[in-house]
């Protein structure tokens, strides 16, 4: 009678489910406990609350539960079925567990904690389960939370590229930049790969949004451009993005002479890439003796580097007009410079500018969306890889996805 009442409280169970028996298995380490209700009760109906004579029972089932003093504990029951003149048979809802459950909701929400810590190979040791049952877990919570999210208006949305496996295979995130949380995922990097979120946003979600920040990736932008009223004033090319092309084009610089330098027997640039791509306050105390002399000579790549330090400055003005001055001053430099990676660049630059320039009316960049990446970059290499894409987008949303994912769990006496 004790550990019947015992297992009462640690179940929560209330009127009218009781504890009917509790079974200790010692060699197996096992706890089996039998849950059951009184008779002659009325019970609502899972669809539309009616209440109903009970038209039968389903077969007994058994749902994992939190472990008692590590021991394996197993609930089982006998669901009631009601038959509903609108809906039919129905099984009643449990307080328990979850529809298609075969856990309790409170072993779900330990096993939700865990999952969040370590990856599911991980999850499995810690829990005891298999690999599926952790899987299993992991995806009903998903679900649930994208049901339970509700539509709202994103005004600042960030669009990035996430490379998923060799081969120029990625996927399309849309994050939000004030939450920072991964909001769809999609297929590939096409106009339609970015196009289908717009399509699922309602009028007002969709004209709700104030800015958006991506790379200078031209089919994002004609998506961009098909859906969203006044467009043009609303695309901000990331800074973050054109440092990288400029960075690039820094290195292609030095690449080139360096191999012109090595030809005449001169090592100077040798060991020194990393070097030109710090930002000058961010360069290690250690480097600043060679770098400085480095930048001492006459190198092209000693100027390619100082174009760079220079296009940063950009986006520290507070006004426009001033950032526009600027620009024009840097342009006429980097296309005069004789640097063929920098004139690229440069172009590439000028050919978006009207975009880069909406930063000052936003201020938005796409700093969220690289720490998300960084993130999702760390979830697959928790999980060794994902060969399903679509457990690697389950796996996204679950732990960026801002969601709640947890099951509601009826109150526990006190």
């Amino acid at each position: 009678m004790r550990d019947v009442e015992l297992y009462r409280h640690l179940l929560g169970l209330e009127s009218p489910w009781t504890v009917r028996s509790v079974e200790l298995n010692v060699q197996e380490q096992r706890v089996e406990v039998w849950a059951g209700h009184a008779d002659e009760l009325r019970w609502p109906c899972p669809e539309c609350g009616v209440e109903l004579t009970r038209y039968d029972h389903a077969e007994e089932r058994v749902w994992r539960h939190l472990d008692s003093c590590q021991f394996l504990t197993y609930l089982h029951a006998q669901p009631p079925r009601v038959a509903c003149p609108t809906h039919g048979v129905r099984q009643v809802r449990l307080p328990w567990a979850e529809a298609r459950a075969r856990f309790t909701t409170l072993f779900e929400r330990l096993a939700i904690d865990v999952l969040k810590e370590t990856a599911i190979r991980g999850a499995t040791r810690i829990l005891r389960i298999s690999w599926d049952e952790a899987w299993h877990i992991l995806e009903r919570a998903v679900q649930r939370g994208q049901r339970a999210k509700r539509p709202r208006v994103t005004p600042h949305l960030g669009v990035d590229e996430k490379a998923i496996a060799k081969g120029h295979q990625y996927l399309t995130l849309v994050c939000d930049l004030d939450r920072a949380t991964v909001e769809f995922i999609a297929e590939d990097r096409k106009q339609t790969s970015l196009a289908g979120y717009f399509t699922g946003l309602a009028e007002d979600q969709r004209t709700g949004i104030a800015a958006i920040a991506l790379d200078m990736w031209g089919p994002y932008i004609q998506a961009i451009r098909a859906h969203l009223p006044k467009a043009e004033s609303k695309i901000v090319c990331d800074r973050y993005h054109i440092m990288t092309h400029m960075g690039k084009a820094v290195d292609d610089v030095r690449k080139r002479e360096h191999r012109a330098l090595r030809a005449a027997g001169d090592d100077t640039l040798s060991g020194s890439k990393y070097l030109w791509l710090y930002a000058a306050e961010n360069l290690p105390e250690r480097h600043r003796e060679r770098f400085a002399q480095l930048k001492a000579t006459t190198l092209k790549t000693g100027r390619a580097w100082a174009l760079k330090e220079s296009l940063r400055e950009l986006w520290h003005y507070t006004r426009v007009g001033w950032a526009e001055r600027h620009w024009k001053r840097w342009y006429f430099w980097a296309t005069h410079s004789r640097l063929t990676p920098v004139i690229e660049t440069a172009r590439l630059i000028e050919r978006h500018l009207p975009n880069v320039m909406t930063f000052f009316a936003h201020r938005i960049t796409n700093a969220v969306s690289e720490g998300l990446n960084s993130k999702i970059q760390t979830i697959k290499k928790m999980a060794y890889g994902f060969r399903n894409r679509d457990h690697f987008k389950t796996a996204i949303y679950f732990h960026c996805g801002g969601l709640d994912l947890y099951p509601a769990t009826h109150s526990i006496p006190g």
